[in-house]
């Protein structure tokens, strides 16, 4: 141990002397010449640009240097040793290659997991996770298959080399994460005895939030001209924006994004998707829906762009959907509404979502929709940002409804206070002395004719309303389109065939691209969705609602 301490041993001016500072400034993932089956995953995961952290980190791990890097939880940190340590591995080699070593189980399995998601385009690499708390029985037999990515804990990762059922001798790359915490909980011994194990000709990379002494000796001790890169995050404050989040099921998100729109009715609102993808995909989706919406990425033209910018501030457009990439520049004071449609991979990236509402003295809201485990990553950010984000339940239908009514009375009673009605009261007058009918009846009416019937939407979770069709009609959406080689007669076939009703009643089929409006009679409808909703067209599962008349 001494003698490897002492050839390993550098001043701290040399390790330190060697921060990349003034590195080339690195935009998009292409410029590391990363595998094209990396790239692929890295943008399904919406990385759309590297993080400060991954443009300095990558390029010098590639290189096969050492590194200790400075950056905290939310920098982009995993993907910035990940990337590079997935690039190294031998497919064809079966034995162990990396080591990742993490202060706590759950760091490890979250680690895992966006190993797996990093490499799912490149076959043939083996993860596995191995922490205290789980069978080691199960842990050795995955072991015996052949892995060549391990994370762990360092107790466990000990535990496996006294059964000698792991062998450091074919490491070539060791990651100390989050070290600064392995050493609060004690496990410097743990990590000294790992990192002798482990061949010289090794590369070290150490990430630590904070540099104190410790961590220091061990760059001093087990790294060779190593190089620091420091990502410190700013202090960032969130202006006064109400803050509100909802878990919601991946599949559910645009209802809920509907529902929300609806019921709020921002003047222009902002949404947030990880990747170009997204964007396109939700755009269709809302414009589908009926509403006015338009999408900004970085894969569009300037005049694209600038058509777009162009209708969002003019209100020809009210919904914006962008990735955070192309949202840079975005100036516009009467954004009412930012939701993050997914949550963003970067903490500061919430920061500067949110902030583009309530400018200039305004009223601003935001909205975050949470799947699954993202509900961890969510308490990261409001640490990070000294902020509180309020859980919320999903509006339901009803709620909606409700909305809409007092919408509507609203403006009745601004009608009655500033309008001269005595022309339509005498209609009403005449019309109640020629028919057995009341004012009340006539209200009535003329408010189940603007929103629908509320009991059965209520009841069924299927508001009809005005959806755009001829009278008798309800005007239904469908998600697939001539994209997936449909046919109106497709459409057709597979309504009547499901549901028993005559061909010939049903209506106008409008096809596009993505999607279909089909009209079917209105004592149909409510069966239609109910049938529909597990059939198939083309094979394909679909979904079907009510159209949006706007």
């Amino acid at each position: 141990m001494q003698r490897f301490f002492c050839s390993q041993a550098k001043s701290l001016s040399q390790i330190y002397g060697l921060e990349r500072a003034n590195f080339m400034e690195i935009k998009t993932f292409e410029e590391f010449d990363l595998d094209p089956k990396l790239l692929r995953a890295v943008a399904e995961m919406g990385f759309e640009q590297p993080s400060p952290i991954q443009a300095k980190a990558i390029p010098a791990i590639i290189e096969g240097r050492d590194i200790v890097g400075q950056a905290q939880t939310g920098t982009g940190k995993t993907a910035a040793f990940g990337i590079p340590l997935l690039q190294s591995i031998d497919t064809k080699e079966r034995q162990l290659q990396a080591l990742v070593l993490s202060p706590t189980r759950e760091l490890a399995i979250q680690i895992a997991e966006e190993f797996r998601k990093l490499g799912k385009f490149s076959h043939g690499i083996k993860i596995l996770p191995i922490y205290g708390g789980q069978d080691i029985t199960k842990q050795i037999r995955s072991l015996k298959g052949g892995v060549q990515v391990i994370i762990g804990t360092p107790g466990r990762v000990m535990d496996h080399m006294r059964r000698k059922t792991l062998k450091m001798d074919t490491v070539k790359m060791v990651v100390l994460d989050e070290a600064d915490e392995m050493l609060n909980m004690g496990f410097r011994d743990d990590i000294e005895t790992i990192l002798t194990a482990i061949p010289e000709e090794r590369q070290t990379i150490l990430f630590s939030a904070t540099m104190p002494k410790p961590i220091m000796e061990i760059a001093k001790a087990y790294q060779k001209d190593s190089e620091i890169i420091k990502v410190v995050k700013k202090e960032l404050t969130v202006p006064k924006i109400e803050q509100y989040y909802y878990e919601v099921k991946r599949k559910n998100k645009n209802e809920v994004l509907s529902r929300l729109l609806d019921i709020y009715a921002p003047k222009l609102s902002l949404v947030f998707c990880n990747t170009k993808k997204g964007v396109d995909e939700l755009v269709e989706d809302l414009k589908g829906r009926g509403y006015f919406a338009e999408g900004l990425h970085g894969d569009m033209k300037q005049q694209q762009r600038d058509r777009v910018m162009k209708h969002f501030r003019s209100g020809q457009a009210d919904i914006l959907v962008a990735t955070d990439v192309a949202a840079r520049g975005i100036d516009v004071d009467d954004v009412e509404a930012v939701f993050n449609y997914d949550l963003p991979q970067d903490d500061e990236y919430y920061v500067h979502r949110i902030g583009r509402t309530g400018r200039a003295g305004r009223n601003g809201t935001a909205f975050t929709f949470i799947v699954g485990k993202e509900v961890y990553k969510l308490k990261d950010i409001q640490r990070y940002c000294k902020t509180k984000i309020i859980a919320k339940p999903i509006p339901s239908i009803h709620d909606v409804t409700n909305t809409k009514m007092e919408k509507i009375f609203s403006k009745i009673v601004d009608t009655i206070e500033t309008e001269d009605l005595a022309s339509m009261i005498t209609y009403i007058e005449d019309k109640i002395n020629e028919e057995d009918i009341t004012s009340l009846d006539i209200a009535a009416a003329l408010l189940k004719l603007t929103i629908g019937d509320p009991e059965r939407a209520e009841q069924n979770e299927v508001d009809f309303g005005e959806t755009g069709a001829e009278d008798g009609m309800v005007r239904l959406f469908i998600n697939i389109g001539k994209n997936q080689k449909t046919r109106p007669g497709d459409i057709l076939g597979a309504i009547a065939g499901e549901t028993g009703i005559k061909g010939e009643l049903i209506g106008t089929i409008d096809m596009y691209d993505k999607y279909t409006f089909v009209e079917v009679p209105r004592e149909h409808a409510r069966q239609v969705i109910e049938v529909m909703k597990n059939a198939k067209i083309k094979g394909k599962s679909i979904n079907i609602e009510p159209a949006n008349a706007k």
